[in-house]
């Protein structure tokens, strides 16, 4: 069912952190060795910060095009293979079925990761930033929002297009699944 509305934002839970390591736990239960890394990424992994009650986690696997090496494990786990992205660092998407934790899948040094990572460090040291993306997201979340399954642009405002010193130059704007105000 596509999302239609405004996105709904809650204050820091403090129970976050605890419900990724559970769920990181879950994916090495799944995976061993074949988990190259694994981060708590997104609004949830910065103390303090307003979010949706989603927990994203970037995984790395040895080659995530491989799917065979990693899919039915995910799968038998609980997860929920919702879309491939090859053309955005070759990124899988996978979900729970009550759609509480999103998993990231990439390529083991894929440089997707390290610049999520860097902007939740950034913006867990960054208080002005983190204040002014607040803000930003607060207004964005009280837009009416269609969801497509059409690949549509990364739009300006996502988090690839924010300046700072977490960025990188191989940040793609290549097409995507997304939303559209």
């Amino acid at each position: 069912m596509p999302l239609t509305g405004p996105i709904e934002l809650r204050d820091y839970d403090p129970s976050w952190p605890e419900r990724y390591a559970e769920q990181a736990a879950r994916l090495r239960e799944a995976l061993g060795e074949r988990i190259i890394r694994v981060e708590h990424v997104g609004s949830t992994s910065v103390p303090g910060l307003a979010a949706k009650p989603i927990i994203d986690i970037a995984l790395e696997v040895p080659d995530s095009t491989d799917e065979p090496a990693y899919v039915s494990n995910l799968e038998a786990a609980g997860y929920v293979l919702r879309f491939r992205e090859p053309e955005w660092f070759e990124h899988r998407f996978f979900r729970t079925p009550d759609g509480t934790v999103h998993v990231h899948v990439f390529s083991a040094g894929c440089p997707e990761t390290d610049r999520m990572v860097r902007f939740r460090d950034w913006l867990r040291t960054d208080d002005a930033d983190r204040e002014l993306y607040l803000r930003t997201k607060r207004e964005l979340a009280g837009r009416d929002w269609k969801c497509s399954s059409t690949p549509t642009p990364r739009p300006e405002w996502s988090t690839r297009s924010w300046p700072g010193p977490w960025r990188t130059e191989s940040v793609s704007t290549q097409p995507s699944v997304g939303l559209t105000p």
